[in-house]
């Protein structure tokens, strides 16, 4: 039998993409600027919960976002709308943003005068989890329509995520969520994720996610 090289491919991806996954950080720290790494399926509230951020938040931090999709730029027209800096990242078909691709879309979005860079990243549950961004902090949207088992069938997503938005609460009564559940399942896979139960839509729950925001800026600036 000829004798073959085995390489591990996915290893490698990954190694490289952590080490430009640092550096990057290491440019925002120098910068003062946070980035937050925003993910959750299509259709969770997003752009809603995002949006509702801007308004609440803009007036103390200057903010910049950044909104990844395969194509269309319907989202980065919704946000500029509110009168913030924002930029649309086409991915080519690839699911996920990685280190790199974050790099060039920062650089596109001209973060020496924000406080606070945003990127709203391809909506699935899957992709995005594997790639670390070179963001400070990665939080997900899971919504009440969604079920309260996804951090069972997704772990991954769940386990990299500092901070869990359980959005549309408003309609829990209406669906077979159990918020108590959820929260085990996602403690059952990361202990230290935060969990906020919050409506984009009535504002419900949404000052303690500014708050955490806020304070999370405040953090990474004065370190």
């Amino acid at each position: 039998m000829d004798e073959f090289k085995v390489l591990e491919i996915k290893q490698s991806v990954f190694a490289d993409n952590d080490r430009q996954a640092r550096l990057l950080r290491t440019g925002l720290k120098e910068k003062k600027v946070f980035l937050l790494n925003l993910m959750s399926s299509p259709g969770s509230g997003k752009t809603t919960t995002l949006a509702r951020t801007i308004e609440a938040l803009r007036q103390e931090l200057r903010i910049g976002v950044m909104e990844a999709d395969i194509d269309s730029d319907v989202d980065a027209r919704t946000i500029s709308a509110l009168g913030v800096k924002a930029i649309q990242l086409h991915t080519g078909g690839m699911c996920h943003l990685d280190a790199e691709m974050t790099r060039q879309g920062l650089e596109g979005l001209e973060t020496g005068d924000l406080d606070l860079a945003i990127l709203e990243n391809v909506g699935n549950l899957v992709c995005p989890a594997e790639f670390d961004t070179g963001a400070v902090k990665n939080a997900v949207i899971l919504s009440v329509p969604e079920g309260h088992d996804k951090p069972l069938k997704y772990p991954l997503m769940f386990q990299v995520c500092d901070l869990v938005l359980v959005n549309k609460i408003d309609v829990a009564p209406y669906f077979d969520f159990d918020l108590e559940k959820c929260t085990e399942y996602v403690h059952l896979r990361n202990p230290r994720a935060r969990v906020l139960p919050i409506c984009a839509k009535t504002g419900e729950g949404m000052a303690e996610w500014y708050d955490w925001l806020r304070a999370q800026v405040r953090e990474w600036q004065q370190a």
